[in-house]
């Protein structure tokens, strides 16, 4: 999977009688990723919207560890549509075992206040950074083996971090990361439910890696057992993925072997569009 094409198909369900049913590809690792569950599931909501109306925010657990080799089942509840809102209900299945669950909100198109945090301070450019991709060749003698590993994996989705953290040294660093994304190949036209399952797919990378940033020291990829345990995002504004989005991502709290993390996406010109926030578990492996 290495373009927006290759994206898109994925994130295309079937539709059967009573659920929509989807297929899994690997980013790295030897389960479903989150962020493919959270944007078919979405993909799934919308197909039960017929008022034109918009996500504005969706609420979701991840409940057990997705297998690749098996068919995913989205059913969709339609809860409620009122005057301005709708409320949809998701559940990914498994083998009749529930693996994850999303409750999602849509409005109508309304006019209002306008008003979004902005970005103060200058800020590198993607070109003149590195993308992921070849700071894995710049550093990879000294980059575990799974970490390695899961950067090696081709994917539909170009990475630029602005802060990098070095591998050679253990060095506790601020919970916090900056970092580019475009999406590969060439650009169709999308409409603005299509783009927010492509931002809701990509809004589950680097978000929980982030909460190790304190602990470098003595936590890394190959010692700590991550996964997303929830995820929550809300929309702001149309976009569109001509020019490269900016994740802001900070963590305020690590605990009880979980970590959080809110991310903020803005466009080149500084734009909010969405905000992601995610709870993971970070739980350092036993000797």
């Amino acid at each position: 999977m290495n373009t927006v094409d290759d994206l898109l198909e994925l994130l295309k369900l079937k539709k059967k009688e009573d659920h929509f049913l989807g297929t899994s590809k690997t980013i790295g690792s030897n389960s479903v990723f989150g962020g493919q569950v959270l944007a078919q599931s979405l993909y799934a909501a919308y197909n039960s919207i017929s008022n034109n109306r918009i996500l504005h925010s969706l609420h979701s657990y991840f409940l057990e560890r997705g297998d690749l080799e098996t068919p995913i089942k989205y059913y969709v509840d339609q809860i409620r549509d009122g005057g301005s809102f709708s409320t949809r209900r998701v559940t990914a299945k498994q083998k009749d075992k529930t693996i994850f669950i999303l409750a999602a909100s849509f409005q109508k198109k309304e006019s209002g206040h306008k008003f979004y945090k902005k970005i103060n301070e200058k800020i590198k450019q993607p070109e003149d950074l590195l993308s992921t991709m070849q700071l894995k060749k710049k550093y990879g003698l000294f980059m575990s083996k799974k970490l390695k590993s899961f950067l090696s994996v081709e994917r539909p989705v170009e990475f630029k971090p602005i802060q990098r953290t070095n591998p050679i040294l253990k060095k506790n660093i601020p919970p916090k990361l900056d970092v580019w994304f475009r999406i590969k190949g060439e650009i169709p036209s999308m409409t603005l439910d299509v783009k927010q399952q492509i931002l809701t797919y990509v809004s589950d990378y680097n978000i929980l890696s982030t909460t190790l940033f304190p602990h470098l020291t003595k936590a890394d990829f190959s010692n700590t057992i991550m996964a997303s345990l929830d995820h929550s995002m809300y929309f702001y504004r149309d976009f569109d993925f001509s020019d490269w989005l900016l994740y802001r991502i900070e963590s305020p709290n690590t605990s009880n072997a979980r970590g959080m993390s809110i991310g903020h996406v803005y466009t080149r010109d500084g734009v909010l569009i969405a905000t992601a926030v995610q709870e993971g578990l970070i739980r350092p492996l036993k000797k």
